[in-house]
């Protein structure tokens, strides 16, 4: 054949071609082209197709001189054109020698490839299409060559090849998918605006569904939004936005796979792309509908998190985006996982950011309002961390914690555990009961009501086993129920203690734990106006029962005295006939003060005022509560114990007496346990002493042996 193409051809002619000299082999190449046409002309198919082995093997392939493979390009496009419009039964000969020389080392080789190709594409057009996908992905790779000459034949071939794509109704978008996702990964800045381009190009041909295969190269578009280059940014942001309206256009859109895209790009550190991924879940959530539901969980682990992002607009949306999801109503019918919903919102109560977990907070009361079968069904695997929230550094978000607990608690079992593990908490972490103890306490009252919540307090707290914490949270909860505006109708109820049964039973629940701190049991009585017991109550108590915080505890009562809680005690005092054993429990209580102290002064300013009667008279037995105070100026029986009889007083200060009975045994034991471990420190130290002691005077009669 090589031989069929020597005849054809004058060996001038091939030598010129050959030539270092652009301008012969650019003439040796238009002398090929007038043969070519005589040739096609008389239909010699085989001799031109010997033509184009000749030129491929001994030249565009040549392993010598660079020369030489340039001058067989150009012939490759010159038999292109004198073959006109029979060509493209020869492209399968006449390409590939072209797109190999893509790769060669010369520079220049690749350019005149470049220049030899557009050649060829301007004579077939449109049959060029099935070389389409090897075409661009030759064109990929020089959109990033080294050399500037080549780069610019490649994209005026590019620009062509776009051209013939767009008109041409041949094309298949279906094969080109694959290699556009494959090369989406490339980071090269020429090739990313090569990739750009031809997106674009292709997105705006009416014929070419590039939206349905948005899926296959969104990601790609999304990376090249934190590229380095703005150009870029701007190119990718541009086919992204019209990607978007176009969407909003469309009524058949995947959203589910680009769902699992955007999720992914939301946590970017690239701030511009976290923002245009969270636009888009934005858009998603509001057209998707039930596409979206199986992807709820994924997109909600997206949207939290940048509720707490650094940049407000992200922010913005973000926070608008949970909204419009957390409205959608959904059941399990559409794919809805409220279990995977959960392990999200239950992931994001450790984020650091404090609006992200008041977020997720809201997921848990949404859900437990709206499937509250199903979100008790996950409850084991969630309760422990929502009761460890409770100790979160917010108090928003504590107060939603509680807000989440309470709806649970409305179930027995979870309300008792709930408070339960309140006790164990404010046990192990006395600085929580201080900080927050009162607002977790009144938050709770607020939302489950205040006598049910001191009822359970009361009934764990008289079995606790540690003294010294029981009588610190009682203390704690007496303190919230004498000043907490929340409380008020407790109070109110614990006044009738005397005269209505619903009192009468709150005071007899309380009274058990409050005995773990007299002055807590005696604040209930003056609440309950059970002032007969109140001074009983002051009258049991012995030398070890008043220390310190005793005194303390007496000191913060006496202030609370002087506060509208026990504005209705002071009035009382108007008629001290009526209320003698109020005076007497009173006067009790300055008696356990301090002359010098602060709250000495107060209370007995305070008693200085009550307007005594020189009528009033008192009998006395040995029995305070058979003790009958009579008036004689009216004449009627003393009104401080209306209804004494509806509680047996008697017993209740026994158990008084019976409790801190078992508190000053509790401080002996602690005493004493002191004292033996001092004395166990103690002989340790003489030990040692005594070692050291024997082993100096052994040292000095070693020596002294020596001397002598």
């Amino acid at each position: 054949m090589a031989a069929d193409a020597l005849a054809i051809i004058p060996g001038a002619v091939l030598r010129n071609l050959a030539d270092k000299l652009y301008e012969k082999r650019k003439n040796a190449a238009l002398e090929i082209e007038g043969i070519i046409k005589q040739l096609s002309t008389a239909g010699e198919h085989e001799k031109i197709a010997a033509v184009i082995g000749l030129l491929t093997s001994d030249f565009a392939m040549s392993p010598q001189a660079n020369h030489r493979k340039q001058g067989g390009l150009i012939g490759l496009a010159a038999v292109t054109v004198g073959l006109t419009s029979e060509a493209a039964q020869h492209l399968e000969l006449i390409v590939p020698p072209v797109l190999n020389a893509f790769l060669d080392q010369d520079s220049r080789v690749r350019y005149y490839a470049c220049e030899a190709l557009y050649n060829i594409a301007k004579v077939v057009r449109g049959d060029f299409i099935i070389y389409f996908n090897k075409i661009f992905d030759a064109l990929c790779k020089l959109s990033a060559d080294s050399d500037a000459n080549v780069q610019s034949a490649a994209h005026l071939l590019d620009r062509l090849v776009k051209d013939i794509v767009t008109e041409s109704d041949q094309f298949s978008i279906e094969e080109f998918i694959p290699l556009l996702r494959e090369r989406m990964n490339v980071l090269n800045p020429y090739v990313r605006q090569f990739l750009v381009g031809w997106i674009t190009v292709l997105d705006s041909v009416p014929d070419i569904d590039m939206l349905g295969f948005l899926p296959d190269f969104l990601d790609g578009l999304f990376n090249m939004l934190s590229d380095n280059s703005h150009e870029i940014r701007q190119q990718a942001d541009a086919a992204l936005s019209e990607f978007l309206q176009e969407i909003k256009n469309s009524p058949n859109v995947d959203y589910g796979r680009m769902a699992e895209i955007l999720v992914r790009r939301a946590g970017s550190d690239d701030e511009f792309t976290r923002l245009t991924s969270i636009t888009w879940i934005n858009e998603f959530v509001k057209l998707g509908g039930e596409q979206l539901v199986p992807y709820y969980a994924d997109i909600l682990g997206a949207i939290l998190p940048c509720i707490s992002d650094e940049e407000e607009k992200i922010r913005v949306v973000a926070r608008e985006t949970n909204e419009e999801l957390r409205a959608m109503k959904s059941d399990q019918t559409e794919g809805f996982d409220i279990g995977a919903i959960l392990i999200i919102a239950e992931r994001e109560l450790n984020s650091e950011h404090e609006a992200t977990r008041i977020e997720a907070l809201h997921w848990f009361s949404t859900l437990l309002v709206r499937n509250r079968t199903e979100f008790l069904g996950y409850l084991e695997g969630i309760f422990e961390p929502l009761l460890n929230a409770l100790s979160d550094p917010s108090d928003a978000v504590v107060l939603l914690v509680l807000e989440v607990h309470a709806r649970i608690a409305e179930e027995p079992h979870h309300f008792h555990h709930l408070v339960s593990y309140l006790i164990r908490t404010f046990h192990n972490n006395h600085v929580l009961l201080e900080r927050r103890g009162a607002l977790i306490v009144r938050r709770l009252c607020v939302l489950l009501g205040a006598e049910k919540v001191y009822r359970e307090f009361s009934t764990i707290l008289e079995k606790e086993g540690d003294l010294d914490f029981a009588s610190t949270m009682v203390q704690a909860l007496n303190l919230i129920l004498l000043t907490s505006a929340e409380l008020a109708e407790l109070r109110s109820l614990l006044k009738k203690s005397l005269v209505d049964s619903r009192g009468k039973d709150l005071f007899l629940s309380l009274y058990p734990s409050w005995c773990h701190s007299p002055m807590a049991t005696i604040s209930l009585c003056l609440l309950a106006q059970a002032y007969n017991h109140a001074s009983s109550v002051i009258q049991s108590l012995g030398e070890e029962d008043i220390n310190v915080k005793f005194l303390v505890q007496l000191d913060k009562l006496i202030r609370l005295l002087e506060t509208p809680v026990f504005a209705y005690l002071r009035l009382q005092l108007l008629e001290p006939g009526k209320h003698t054993w109020l005076l007497k429990t009173l006067y009790g209580l300055l008696m356990l003060l301090p002359q010098q102290s602060a709250a000495f002064k107060i209370l007995r300013t305070r008693l200085k005022t009550v307007p005594f009667s020189e009528n009033l008279k008192r009998t006395s037995s040995a029995n305070p509560y058979s003790q009958i105070l009579q008036v004689t100026e009216d004449g009627n029986r003393n009104q401080d114990t209306p209804n004494y009889s509806a509680i047996n007083f008697p017993s209740r200060l026994q158990q008084f007496e019976s409790m801190q009975q078992q508190h000053r045994d509790h401080l002996k034991n602690q005493l004493q346990s002191r004292k033996s471990a001092s004395a166990a420190v103690l002989g340790q130290v003489r030990m040692s002493c005594y070692y050291i002691q024997e082993q100096s005077w052994r040292h000095v009669a070693n020596i002294s042996a020596f001397d002598y």
